[in-house]
């Protein structure tokens, strides 16, 4: 559709109430009506500005769901935005879960108890850093589906999904005297795809499901056309300049209330990486503006909480979220207040609305220490497999009937000289074994899939543990399946490929509560992978924050919770424990350590550690990883100067260029200053559509800043516009030019790249002006 046809619909559409009913025909029970006019939301038709706050139910304790929503309430809400994770209610194909943590149906009726309205995020597909963005591990079973598209199967699967959450929150709708305001239909489609119709579907099966309250689209301010339709509400994310994200909204959407779907007062943490902190000068001076403006919004987050267990997702193309999803959030990870919370309530004060008025925040939650304990009792492994599947070949998780956990690959290795163990890809992380011995591991951060063995006088035992470390959930690499695929191959010393004997014994490691119930303990240390448990006694139930600095990577568990992941390498160093998960007297920890302890001990802290990066202890010495730049008798692909200001830029090229590796060389930035910034590349094919990121890493950055800001040159290929890659700034100013290089994974035909400056409302530092690109397979060595 053409956008002049739809900017002459879209007031048509509004005033025609194609969005969803007026409400005037509500059953007789429903106590108010809320409807989408041309100016402003209409609740009991007055006008209504919606201040609401992201808030996920799965990502805090059930027993905290009331004192969260309070806080909310007390800062100045009036309403809570909620996304439902698909996979976390219906793990396994048709069996849904809606009791106890799941029960969304409880926290809407909770919040309508508090007071505050729910703005409903049904999905499918959320993204949230939550696993698959929602999309349940199981469809990927299917090696044929295309995830976000009207591909049958997928179509199929996401309607049945529909119809289950129209059947359990369709009574709560404001149609039915319930707290649902309004409903989302997808997320973000248009950072995806650009089908209108496949948007018309789901539209379509929402309403078949029952729902009757207002639909609405949200998308970053530069993908807002990308699937865009007349009969849809759209609303706009952004983390900076308000005014240009609105002027936005309205070449596509001429009349109706203005609305931010995602207004971000920080960033989420990943792991590897330098903690995330907002600026709350600026976010407190946007959000009033948005205020004066009568323009509604959702804080994102309001309370991150902590996504608990291994339900993290993995931001593309590999960057593994943290649990702590603590998002410099106004109200932090353990429900805890300051001045972010403090500053937003006193604006919110100065603009509520008639009849509304600020409530007293509750008293919080009571935080106590944990004295130093040992565990004690060990269960390695290797001793501790499961029942194993037989296979004539190496297949993905998803195949063995396995969303989560580590799987183990076993098979005969016949005698010979040294050699190199190749693997086509391993999704995540790969420890080889031979004859129980470690010899070295496979990492997909930095596509290693090889390891070198050593020589055999006789036949040996090869094991690959793989650990997944939750699917990625954004972009068109959302299709991530884990553990091993495209083949397993011994490499001679001569470069001969010789495949491994057809036999596998293949044991998923579920990590369920079946397979740590059959665990087999033994009382002192264990070498290599490993289960340990131990026991601590508290007094009286409050929150803490485990100390996990000295154990290396894994996952815990407290009296059966799966608590979280850990890793050393940080930036996060403990896991959020919710006093009430405890009980008082002892109290039970199981740990799975892939590397091991230096000390098996455990504590509770009374502040978390959120920020304590210690790449030393990376096990692929990450920080070291980039090659050598070779550009000497290169010449660039092509030239050029970016236009200032925030907009996305197509750059086509004079001619397609064929390689395995991208590089921008930025020669000036238009504030005339030493630094280079990027918020998003992406790169296209002579077509015009996105290359996927599935294999992309970056082979070299000549500069970043890690320490002041998460500077990081992986920002740049994560689609996420709101952070960015920075050059260097707080200990040393390098000048230009500055070199960021691609590596691809496989060669491409590249058409042109999309380049999104960093973003804000003015002349934002490190946006480039004059550049050069060079494509080529050793550009970097």
């Amino acid at each position: 559709m053409s956008t002049t046809l739809f900017q002459r619909l879209m007031p048509a559409a509004i005033a025609a109430g194609m969005f969803a009913s007026t409400l005037h025909a509500a059953p007789a029970e429903a106590k108010h009506t809320f409807s989408i006019g041309d100016e402003a939301f209409l609740l009991d038709g007055k006008p209504y500005v919606i201040r609401t706050g992201e808030m996920h139910f799965a990502r805090v304790p059930k027993e905290y769901w009331r004192h969260r929503l309070q806080l909310l309430k007390s800062m100045g809400m009036n309403a809570v935005c909620a996304y439902l994770f698909w996979n976390y209610h219906e793990f396994e194909p048709g069996k849904y879960n809606w009791s106890g943590q799941a029960d969304a149906a409880e926290f809407c009726r909770m919040a309508q108890e508090e007071g505050l309205w729910v703005v409903l995020r049904p999905g499918p597909y959320v993204c949230a850093e939550w696993d698959g963005g929602g999309l349940p591990w199981w469809l990927l079973k299917n090696d044929k589906i295309q995830l976000r598209t009207r591909d049958a199967d997928f179509m199929k699967a996401s309607t049945a999904w529909f119809k289950e959450v129209g059947r359990v929150l369709g009574p709560l709708q404001v149609t039915k005297g319930g707290p649902i305001l309004m409903a989302q239909v997808e997320n973000e489609y248009g950072s995806y795809g650009k089908d209108a119709e496949y948007i018309g579907e789901l539209k379509k099966a929402l309403a078949d499901a029952g729902f009757n309250i207002p639909f609405f689209a949200c998308n970053p301010a530069g993908d807002l056309r990308n699937g865009a339709r007349p009969d849809l509400f759209n609303v706009v994310n952004f983390g900076r300049d308000p005014e240009g994200a609105f002027k936005k909204l309205r070449e596509i959407q001429p009349k109706g209330p203005l609305m931010c779907g995602e207004y971000y007062p920080g960033w989420f943490d990943t792991w590897g990486s330098p903690h995330h902190k907002g600026e709350t000068d600026r976010y407190i001076k946007e959000l009033e503006s948005m205020l004066k403006a009568k323009a509604s919004f959702s804080l994102y987050m309001a309370h991150g909480g902590t996504t608990f267990g291994m339900w993290p997702g993995t931001d593309r193309p590999f960057k593994p979220d943290t649990n702590s999803y603590d998002y410099d959030a106004p109200i932090g990870e353990a429900g805890w207040t300051g001045d972010k919370f403090n500053r937003t309530r006193e604006l919110m004060g100065r603009y509520l609305q008639p009849g509304e008025q600020l409530t007293n925040p509750p008293a919080p939650i009571p935080v106590a220490a944990i004295p130093s304990f040992k565990l004690t009792q060990t269960a390695p492994v290797f001793a501790n497999l499961p029942e194993p599947v037989a296979d004539c070949d190496v297949h993905c998780m998803e195949y063995y009937d396995q969303g989560h956990g580590c799987t183990v690959y076993r098979s005969d290795l016949p005698a010979g000289p040294a050699a190199t163990l190749k693997v086509g890809q391993v999704h995540d992380f790969a420890w080889v074994f031979v004859d129980g011995k470690k010899v070295g591991f496979m990492d997909r951060r930095t596509r290693n899939y090889s390891v070198k063995l050593p020589a055999r006088e006789k036949p040996g035992r090869l094991d690959i543990l793989v650990e997944a470390m939750g699917h990625v959930n954004f972009g068109k690499e959302v299709h991530d399946r884990k553990g091993l695929y495209d083949g397993v191959q011994l490499v001679g010393a001569d470069g001969k490929e010789t495949a491994l004997p057809g036999s596998w014994l293949v044991y998923p490691l579920r990590l369920d509560d079946a397979q740590l119930g059959g665990l087999k303990w033994q009382t002192g240390p264990a070498e290599g992978p490993a289960f340990w448990k131990g026991t601590f006694t508290v007094e009286k139930q409050a929150d803490t924050f485990l100390d996990l600095s000295t154990w290396g990577k894994g996952v815990i568990w407290i009296n059966g919770h799966c608590l979280s992941r850990f890793w050393n390498i940080g930036p996060t160093q403990t896991a959020f424990l919710p006093g009430a998960w405890l009980k008082k007297g002892a109290n039970e920890v199981v740990m799975l350590d892939l590397l091991g302890p230096t000390q098996p001990v455990l504590a509770g802290l009374e502040k978390p550690v959120l920020d304590q990066l210690r790449p030393e202890l990376d096990f692929a010495n990450q920080a070291t990883a980039y090659g050598k730049l070779a550009l000497d008798g290169v010449k660039p692909a092509f030239s050029g100067s970016f236009a200032p200001g925030g907009d996305v830029q197509l750059v086509k090229l004079p001619a397609p260029a064929t390689g395995k590796q991208f590089c921008i060389e930025s020669l000036s930035a238009h504030d005339g200053k030493q630094f280079a910034a990027i918020a998003e590349l992406d790169l296209v094919d002579p077509a015009g559509n996105s290359i996927s990121h599935q294999s992309w890493t970056i082979g070299y950055a000549d500069s970043e800043e890690k320490k002041a800001e998460d500077g990081s040159a992986t920002n740049a290929i994560d689609g996420q516009s709101a952070n960015f890659w920075h050059t260097q700034w707080k200990d040393a100013q390098p000048a230009h030019p500055h070199r960021l290089v691609i590596d691809l994974g496989a060669s491409a035909t590249i058409g042109g790249f999309r380049y999104t400056p960093r973003q804000g409302s003015g002349n934002e530092g490190g946006r480039i002006k004059d550049y050069r690109i060079y494509i080529g397979d050793a550009l970097v060595k």
